[in-house]
């Protein structure tokens, strides 16, 4: 067995042996199986993703067995070994094993570790499925994998409703992209006889300018294919029109938002594009609206994310707006730059992850960035690793040195292969710079209603409970306000409201709680993430984008555009810049508003309302689905209850009969009435109407 082999199965035989353990062997067995498992495969897909780096590695398949015969498909289970899936593997593991060891701490007090850690290697195990896949049909058994798994993270607390319903709410909206997925795949099968993806990329151009029947009309065989094909994208990369389930996934525990959310399963659209990069070359117009729909997303996420209060939500709509830029960068034909994002967004978006689960730990699980303030002095690990993430997915850095967080070189390069690209890249580029500023404006606002100004727990419901637990000496009648009914808005120009003011206010806004930094192995993640949030720009960049060594380094896995490659680096002084540029002004305008003069946020929302609260309800996407898709589904599914099953089906069928033999049976009750003379009387009409019938004949 290879080195790949071992990468892919050792997270599934984790997650068998952390599934199948029971009480008897404690939570211990499942923490040291999964996590080790996770970092061997970590330490195995380094030096794979070096070898292409230094080019000493080829591209190969590492063959598994043979799946299934049915006529002309043939599939075989091979896991193909490229420099796309050394990226791919790297990122993976990587953020994976580190979740495994931050979970360790955040869910210690969770009686159900064993499953959930089983969960984690499984999902895990599904998407090393998915990125190593070498035809469309293992990639569907990984994509659907993942999506399996997500379903059972997100509601991994199924006893709370809210989980539930965001477990159910990812399943049903990603199904829908998985339809458009699977009639692709068909499709893809019934033009080109295989679903091999060597084979079709290879046949791809012979398709150039082809038609196929497709809902009563002839269409351009290739641009339909990617067009099926991406709508499954947009499904699991959470893309405008199917992006509702991201944010509501935050009900899951944060570990398992780092892992899903910000660095694997939401970039298997991503991956997905990009693997079939040189299919999608051959279909301009379904690259154009893959460029559409990425800069639609950047644009809607980034205006959400500046009103949301729940600092796992605004990281969770920073996750969508980001993957809108690395669709734009796949749309515009630069996928070098798509998958360096995708590589340097992991890192310190896992670590924005990670680290707001690290502040909801320090503030006994409390959510809302309203109830904090001041925690720098309290948390200063968590605190600078998080400055780390923002200055990363800022994109801070000095142009003139070539030198600066992740984000600046991902990110910018989008930015400028979009400009260079022209059309409708430049679109593109417009949107992506101002995104660029929301991006900017969201992000340091989270920093500074978070670590600066005067704290504000005392009017946070979760540590007024942390008070009381821990002093006993509040009766328990005080006026609690429910967690389902939240607080007034800070930025509608109201100050949150105290659930229980009075006993432990005191001057300083504390109330006599001290927030605490979190244990070793949460500590141990964040730091390791920080490295990659700073250096993984400045050392990768080469690689991924440069004209020559990105060629060299791609070597066919993606489709590669060396003219465009080229002309990124020669767009105008101006463009190059316009990234830092909005990234000031960003950071401006949210010190003004939360650090400065706190008072503006109010005086805007109070005069732009309706605007507010139109990016509040996020553009009343939820709203209208509810009344386009959900309440006539209900609808449809009340009527066919009542009328068709209970109306209809069981009224005439079952119950029916039922019903009948009953009639039935009381009426010949009423015949046994236990009498001589009636049993004869019965007896002499039978005879009569015998006989008057022979007669009769």
């Amino acid at each position: 067995m290879s080195a790949i082999h071992f990468i892919v199965f050792l997270p599934l035989l984790a997650a068998a042996v952390a599934g199948f353990s029971n009480r008897a062997f404690g939570t211990m067995l499942p923490k040291v199986v999964t996590t080790g498992a996770l970092f061997v495969a970590a330490a195995l897909s380094w030096p794979i993703f070096i070898g292409f780096m230094n080019g000493s590695a080829e591209p190969h398949v590492a063959q598994v067995f043979t799946w299934m015969r049915s006529g002309d498909l043939d599939v075989s289970w091979g896991l193909r070994v490229d420099s796309l899936t050394a990226v791919m593997l790297v990122v993976v593991t990587s953020v994976s094993s580190l979740v495994h060891l931050y979970s360790w701490s955040y869910m210690e007090e969770d009686p159900d570790q064993p499953r959930f850690f089983a969960y984690l290697s499984l999902f895990t195990f599904a998407m090393l499925m998915l990125v190593t896949a070498d035809n469309l049909l293992q990639m569907f058994f990984g994509w659907e994998g993942v999506g399996l798994a997500s379903y059972l993270l997100i509601g991994f607390w199924f006893k709370k409703p809210s989980a539930s319903a965001a477990a159910i709410k990812a399943f049903v909206v990603n199904r829908v992209g998985d339809l458009g997925f699977m009639l692709g795949i068909f499709g893809v099968f019934l033009v080109f006889g295989t679903i091999s993806i060597p084979e079709i990329l290879e046949a791809a151009p012979g398709y150039a300018g082809s038609t196929i029947g497709f809902l009563g009309y002839r269409l351009d065989t290739l641009t339909v294919l990617c067009l099926l094909l991406f709508v499954g994208a947009m499904g699991k990369s959470a893309q405008l029109g199917l992006h509702t389930w991201l944010p509501d996934a935050m009900e899951g525990p944060t570990p398992v938002s780092a892992l899903i959310h910000a660095a694997t399963m939401v970039t298997a659209g991503v991956f997905m594009v990009c693997r079939l990069s040189p299919l999608f070359e051959q279909a301009p117009v379904a690259l154009g609206f893959v460029t559409f729909i990425g800069a639609a997303t950047c644009l809607f996420a980034a205006t959400v994310g500046t009103t949301q209060t729940d600092i796992k939500r605004v990281i969770a709509y920073s996750t969508c707006s980001q993957l809108g830029y690395m669709f734009f960068a796949a749309g515009v034909g630069m996928y070098g730059a798509a998958m360096f994002h995708l590589f340097t967004h992991a890192f310190f978006k896992a670590l924005l992850f990670l680290g707001a689960g690290s502040v909801i730990h320090a503030m006994h699980h409390e959510q809302d960035m309203r109830y904090y303030g001041g925690l720098r002095k309290h948390i200063p690990v968590t605190f600078w690793t998080m400055m780390a993430g923002t200055l990363a997915i800022t994109g801070v850095g000095i142009y003139w040195l070539h030198a600066g967080f992740a984000g600046f070189h991902s990110k910018d390069a989008i930015l400028e292969a979009a400009y260079a690209a022209g059309g409708a890249g430049q679109g593109a580029f417009w949107v992506g710079v101002f995104a660029a500023l929301l991006t900017s404006f969201y992000s340091w606002r989270l920093m500074f209603l978070t670590f600066w100004g005067k704290p504000r727990w005392t009017q946070s419901e979760h540590i007024q409970h942390a008070l009381h637990d821990s002093h006993h000496d509040e009766a328990h009648g005080h006026a609690v306000a429910h967690a389902d009914n939240p607080p007034a808005q800070e930025d509608a120009g109201h100050t949150p409201h105290a659930h229980a003011r009075g006993a432990h206010e005191t001057a300083d806004g504390t109330g006599g709680y001290h927030p605490h930094e979190s244990p070793l192995p949460m500590m141990i993640p964040l730091l390791i993430l920080s490295l990659g949030a700073v250096f993984a720009g400045f050392v990768f960049n080469k690689f991924f984008i440069q004209p020559e060594s990105g060629e060299i380094f791609w070597k066919g896995a993606v489709a590669f555009n060396e003219h465009l490659a080229h002309a990124m680096h020669e767009v105008p002084l101006w463009v190059k810049l316009s990234a830092s540029i909005v990234m000031l002004l960003g950071l401006a305008g949210a010190w003004v508003a939360y650090v400065w003069k706190p008072g503006i946020p109010a005086r805007f929302t109070a005069t732009f309302d309706l605007l507010y609260k139109f990016l509040l309800n996020k553009w009343y996407f939820d709203e209208l689905y509810n009344a386009l898709f959900v309440k006539p589904a209900f609808w449809f599914g009340r009527f066919f209850w009542k009328k068709g099953d209970e109306g209809t089906i069981d009224r005439f069928g079952p119950n029916g009969s039922a019903a009948l033999v009953k009639l039935g049976s009381v009426a010949s009750a009423k015949l046994q009435s236990g009498y001589v003379y009636s049993y004869a009387f019965v007896m002499l009409i039978g005879l009569t109407a015998a006989v008057t019938w022979v007669i009769a004949r």
